[in-house]
């Protein structure tokens, strides 16, 4: 398995309480770190998974039981880049 990291944007901006980090992490993104960028709340994942693609779903699914919504997903140009 390959680790991903990507950032998770969270549609609605929702205050970034303690109360929501810990739903987070019971969702299922212990893997993932909250926090707030440009008065949005963002969760900067690290997740191991088969795929880019996989991970991302993943992540987003845990967010989504969590009662949050992804606005979007962003990922850095270095995290795609591939060693030959």
């Amino acid at each position: 398995m390959t680790t991903y990291d990507f950032t998770v944007v969270l549609r609605a901006t929702p205050e970034l309480t303690e109360d929501l980090a810990d739903r987070l992490y019971a969702a299922g993104c212990d893997d993932g770190t909250p926090g707030m960028c440009c008065g949005s709340t963002t969760i900067d994942f690290h997740r191991a998974a088969a795929t880019l693609e996989e991970a991302i779903r993943s992540a987003i699914a845990n967010v989504n039981s969590a009662g949050c919504v992804v606005e979007r997903v962003q990922i850095e140009a270095e995290s795609l880049a591939v060693s030959s």
